[in-house]
């Protein structure tokens, strides 16, 4: 069957159904304008998609009495399908379909494990089928800020060759937003809390079917396309991919209770129960490999239904069920509708034996690694300036603080013995607020974002270190000019050094220990499989920082089995840095008192002495944040991709 390169759907806004020239069926005729041809990966695809599995196996982690153990999940399933086909992989709940999907898809998830062969064109799968197929999961992860051109464009240029042009790209972005029925959506934002109006449940599902539709795939999987459509939209969508594949296109999609309508589009099926083959053959067959065994579909039922039903395990009757079940796949086993199927197996594993040295050849230029690196920054901004709610709380939020510790120390921070409290107080307190809101804040933010992290990187669109840094890069620079912002408010209020040069050494210092906290936050988060894992060792932590911090005591007092551990609390460097910052140089602080057992403090150095800091320190307290700083993000990137693999 011949493919053509040139993306072929049913518009959406404006289809028409006219009836063949037999009168046998109706074909779905559309006016869409010609897209220029996209350079294609896998070049060897002009032929279409076979895809073939034998003896394929899938189990699953679990645990069994505190044990770590393997669940069956596909027992020995083989199977094919064949070019431009629409196939529907159907079952009960738990029967397999959407883990015997992901196997032939290759996306497993990494608590799977996979034995069995699988070929596409007689060739085993691998890595290339991230490029070469496109995967549409049942539930949608979307940047909620962006519209829906902004994404649909950024995922171009992701997704395609790196040299088709801008106008190739747009219009091809166009085509896929008219003929899915969004443009009237065009410029909505996906959805994000705190804005009116966004996309609905039926556009997000037409939204990432677009976004697998960007590389025109020859392969499509799909799971559970029309969960969440109404029966209409559900039809569309069918209807749609119905006629894709009459372009030679191969579209394998799992489906939960399709109606009769929706079900009959389909020209291929496959039945899962308890993770075996119950049936594989064309829709008209099904009926009649039951019938043999003598379960009747009732007149004006939905066969979808029939089917499903028949395959459950029926709660109160289990081993009954099991037994129906055990039947009819043994059945199926040696029937004569198994026999085509096998003779395509036979054919595609012979063939792949004889073309084993051959490879799938490519002429596909990625996109190149700073760009992909710019479009995640720039998504990330666009995420992070947008939600101008949250942006004013929080900018709120630190101008009131700032203003509330400036107002309780207006006339407090005197060169005298009552200021030398004063003074180490403020610098304590403009080091917590930019240590622990900060550390706390961003304890959701990798969290939050992983789904959608880990759905884009398993289809290769962008590395782990790609993302990290992106994420880093996006959110940090808001967070700093909050900082900003208050060291300006409470600096002057708090009536600190009144030099420039000290004010922007504090505001320096202080940004360091925003950046210090922020990574420690993130490892945290990276660390621990929940964020109230994370917190509750995350806490006793920052408490151990604030000890050793030296403003609640004398450092060198502290005993040998403990003092170590001053050297991982960036609070104490920060406090002798900012220290350094007030007191150097200042020879006249005033004594009230003249009674010697009373310890009066003159000098700076003084003070310094006091609290066991040291002038010389300065440099060595910023490298030493600054070093800190980055063993975190190391220690939270090597946590991330140890999720990657683990996932």
């Amino acid at each position: 069957m011949h493919t053509t390169s040139r993306l072929e759907m049913v518009d959406l806004d404006k289809e028409t159904v006219s009836e063949s020239e037999n009168g046998s069926s109706p074909t779905l005729s559309l006016n869409t304008p010609s897209t220029p041809r996209q350079y294609n990966k896998w070049s060897p695809m002009e032929e279409g998609i076979t895809l073939a599995w034998r003896d394929l196996n899938v189990y699953a982690h679990c645990k069994l009495n505190g044990k770590k153990s393997y669940k069956r999940i596909i027992n020995g399933a083989s199977g094919a399908v064949k070019t431009g086909s629409l196939v529907a992989v159907m079952g009960a709940s738990g029967s397999g379909k959407s883990t015997l999907m992901s196997a032939l898809a290759y996306r497993n998830p990494g608590a799977t494990v996979v034995e069995g062969e699988v070929l596409v064109n007689g060739r085993p799968i691998g890595d290339y089928m991230r490029s070469l197929s496109g995967f549409m999961h049942q539930d949608e992860f979307f940047v909620g800020s962006l519209t829906v051109w902004e994404h649909l464009n950024i995922m171009a240029r992701l997704k395609l060759d790196r040299r088709t042009s801008k106008s190739e790209m747009n219009l091809k972005i166009e085509e896929l937003i008219r003929n899915l029925g969004l443009t009237k959506c065009k410029y909505t934002r996906i959805g994000v809390e705190h804005t009116e109006k966004v996309l609905s449940g039926g556009e997000k599902k037409r939204l990432a079917f677009a976004t697998e539709l960007l590389t025109d795939p020859q392969l499509l999987f799909c799971d559970e396309p029309t969960t969440g459509l109404d029966s209409y939209c559900a039809q569309k969508i069918v209807a749609m991919m119905n006629f894709m594949t009459s372009s030679g296109k191969t579209i394998v999609c799992t489906i939960h209770q399709p109606s009769s309508e929706v079900f009959a589009m389909f020209s291929q099926m496959i039945l899962l129960a308890d993770g075996r083959i119950a049936y594989m053959g064309s829709n008209s067959n099904a009926l009649d490999f039951f019938q043999t065994l003598g379960y009747n579909c009732p007149n004006n039922y939905n066969p979808a239904d029939f089917y499903i039903r028949t395959l459950a395990v029926t709660p109160g009757s289990e081993e009954a069920s099991k037994q129906t079940i055990r039947y009819i796949c043994d059945h199926f086993a040696v029937s004569e509708y198994i026999k085509e199927v096998e003779m395509v197996i036979q054919y595609e594993f012979h063939m792949g034996r004889s073309l084993q040295a051959q490879t799938f050849r490519t002429n596909f230029k990625e996109q190149l690694w700073f760009v992909k690196l710019f479009l995640l920054i720039y998504r990330g901004l666009l995420a992070y300036w947008r939600d101008t709610w949250l942006l004013a709380i929080r900018l709120v939020e630190k101008m009131a603080v700032a203003l509330l510790i400036g107002l309780c120390y207006v006339g407090a921070t005197t060169h005298d013995q009552k200021g030398i409290q004063a003074i180490q107080g403020a610098i304590f307190i403009l080091i917590c607020e930019n240590t622990f809101i900060p550390m706390y804040s961003v304890m959701a933010v990798f969290p939050q974002d992983r789904p959608l992290f880990l759905r884009e990187y398993r289809s290769g669109l962008y590395s782990v270190g790609m993302y990290y840094f992106a994420k880093i890069a996006a959110m940090v620079p808001g967070l700093m000019l909050e900082t900003f912002i208050f060291s300006l408010i409470a600096y002057w209020l708090v009536g600190l050094r009144a030099t420039s040069d000290s004010f922007w050494l504090t505001t320096f210092v202080i940004l360091l220990t925003l950046n210090v906290s922020l990574a420690c936050g993130i490892f945290f988060s990276n660390a621990f499989d929940s964020i109230p894992s994370a917190m509750s060792f995350l806490a006793p932590f920052d408490f151990l920082l604030m000890i050793v911090s030296g403003l609640f005591l004398k450092l060198s007092s502290l005993p040998n089995y403990i003092s170590w551990t001053k050297y991982l609390s960036w609070i104490m460097y920060a406090s002798e840095s900012l220290a350094i910052v007030q007191w150097e140089g200042v020879h006249n602080i005033t004594c009230e008192t003249t009674n010697e057992d009373i310890p009066c403090l003159t000098e700076g150095s003084e003070v310094m002495e006091r609290y066991s800091f040291s002038f010389d320190n300065f440099n060595r307290d910023l490298w030493n944040m600054f070093i800190i700083g980055l063993i975190f993000h190391v220690l939270a990137f090597l946590c991330l991709c140890r999720k990657t693999k683990r996932k």
